[in-house]
């Protein structure tokens, strides 16, 4: 899978993932968390014996936002962040 697709999903489902939990960030953070996120999301859906990331479609779209989501949950709970 190119790595354009991972760049294009990562970033919007990173955006939405901030967006969803009130965490704000700048395109190459939004990037990072959502390609983690789709790993993340990859690794759960396979554990509930569904597909992962599986290329630039809604669905890839939905398990990156999943794990983007689980991810920024982790970290607000590590870093116990006070607004």
């Amino acid at each position: 899978m190119s790595i354009i697709v991972w760049v294009i999903i990562g970033g919007l489902a990173g955006w939405a993932g901030g967006a969803l939990m009130g965490r704000e960030g700048g395109l190459v953070k939004n990037i990072v968390t959502g390609i983690i996120g789709a790993l993340i999301g990859g690794f759960i859906m396979s554990f509930v014996g569904a597909e992962g990331f599986t290329g630039l479609n809604f669905w890839s779209f939905f398990v990156a936002l999943l794990g983007s989501v689980v991810l920024i949950a982790i970290m607000n709970a590590l870093t116990k962040r006070t607004a």
